[in-house]
């Protein structure tokens, strides 16, 4: 039996509208939602960036290239789930071969990109919807990305009004206190990768975190819905919200053998703020481990998103780097803006740099999104520019970033009903309404 994925109704009618309108051969565009065991959900469809020169030839490169920057605007718990093609009925069977080489390339990139990796349990399904450009006839098929050998599978493609009106959205603020070595013989192009490196103790920490939720412990098995599930009026969004806390174990596990490494530095790369994450999740029995895995993943995400930006610019702009002389740098990364995707109950993203305007916004939107936002509808207000001064540092990487869980009893006095998480000074990830956004990025360069 394959998978079914059930569809906002919105989704129809912009499928159409852009088949009627495109005037080319072939439209492609991606699939947005969420992934479960039982069903798949599917909130957003985008059509493909149009580029400045126009041809009927579907382009392989840009296509994946668009699908990794509208996946840095996707908060935690939705994904790329596949992409669609729209063509006419005598191209159907060249349509099903760029379908799959367009499926596998897509998810080939984004995985990229990531610091974490989908575990084997999980669904490995995406989603290849094809599209009469006459009829508007729908076959939706499947391919296992896992397998590259994998053969195509039918499913169901069920529209729904509503789909993601009640979805629980979970929140934290998550302080971020990193410091990553700089090996002497690096090149300005391999510092993204010198700063994956550097994050792989803090990712599998984060990961490892144990987690509050609205003040209070749940087993990871539990239903995330139990006692609190409200069904939503007709035409109205009632979210159930989950303020999260995450929680250092008392006992890092990790499973590398310890070493001892001696390494020659030419500087470090300091990462320190706070930064706002945030998850959904559906209502078709959610466990408590999906939503704090969604939201966990959210908070790396938006950590390696901010840097591979500031790293493209680099590259853009080199001058900003020397050889010589010793000095401290800062690059404040782009904060995170917030808003809502009309016609669900969830809200998407975007990254703004200081020297960027909403109106830039505004445009990246419409072009990778294919989406209309007023200035209003930004929430800008999430994450605030706070100016840090960061000073040298010559000790090995550490993260700040979370305190040893506490035993249950001293919950209360850690967390008190008048607890200003801005005045925690132990380092407890925090959850609260606003926070204020500090990421720095500061290169740290010494002369031999």
């Amino acid at each position: 039996m394959g998978r079914t994925y059930f569809v906002e109704d919105s989704v129809e009618q912009y499928l159409q509208n852009i088949l009627d309108t495109s005037g080319k051969a072939c439209v492609t565009g991606l699939l947005i939602g969420q992934c479960s065991p039982q069903r798949d959900f599917v909130l957003l469809a985008v059509r493909t960036s149009p580029k400045e020169t126009q041809s009927d030839e579907v382009d392989e490169e840009w296509v994946v290239e668009h699908a990794t920057q509208v996946s840095r605007m996707l908060p935690g718990g939705l994904a790329v789930l596949g992409v669609f093609l729209g063509a006419a009925p005598e191209l159907s069977v060249q349509a099903q071969n760029i379908l799959r080489r367009l499926v596998f390339a897509v998810e080939k990139s984004i995985t990229k990109a990531r610091l974490w990796k989908l575990a084997n349990d999980e669904v490995h399904d995406r989603v290849a919807l094809n599209i009469s450009s006459e009829t508007k006839k729908v076959l939706c098929r499947t391919f296992d990305v896992k397998d590259p050998k994998s053969s195509a599978k039918p499913a169901d493609w069920k529209y729904q009004t509503g789909l993601s009106a009640s979805w629980p959205v979970l929140e934290c603020n998550v302080e971020v206190d990193l410091q990553v070595p700089v090996p002497a013989d690096f090149a300005n192009r391999e510092l993204d990768k010198c700063i994956e490196n550097g994050l792989k103790e803090w990712v599998r920490l984060i990961q490892q975190c144990s987690c509050i939720l609205n003040g209070k412990v749940m087993g990871l098995d539990k239903d995330l819905l139990d006692g609190t599930k409200k069904k939503a009026p007709p035409q109205q969004f009632v979210q159930q919200p989950f303020v999260v806390q995450f929680l250092r174990p008392s006992k890092f596990k990790t499973d590398d053998r310890s070493t001892a490494l001696v390494q020659k530095s030419s500087g470090t790369v300091v990462l320190k703020g706070v930064v706002h994450c945030k998850a959904y999740i559906h209502t078709n029995k959610p466990k408590v481990k999906d939503a704090v895995q969604a939201l966990k993943r959210d908070v790396l995400n938006t950590v390696a998103i901010r840097s591979q930006m500031l790293f493209e610019d680099f590259l853009l702009n080199p001058e900003g780097y020397t050889e010589k002389g010793a000095r401290t740098e800062e690059y404040p990364l782009p904060k995170r803006v917030f808003l809502p995707l009309a016609g669900t109950g969830v809200m998407i993203c975007d990254y703004m740099f200081k020297d960027e305007a909403p109106k830039d916004i505004q445009f990246r939107i419409k072009e990778l999104l294919d989406l209309d936002v007023k200035e209003d509808q930004l929430d800008m207000l999430l994450e605030i520019d706070s100016a840090i001064k960061l000073a040298p540092k010559t000790s090995h990487p550490q993260s700040n970033i979370v305190v040893a869980e506490p035993e249950t009893s001293q919950l209360l006095e850690m967390f008190p009903d008048d607890y200003n998480p801005m005045q925690l000074k132990v380092g407890v990830v925090i959850a609260a309404g606003v926070a204020l956004f500090a990421v720095v990025f500061s290169l740290l360069f010494f002369s031999d």
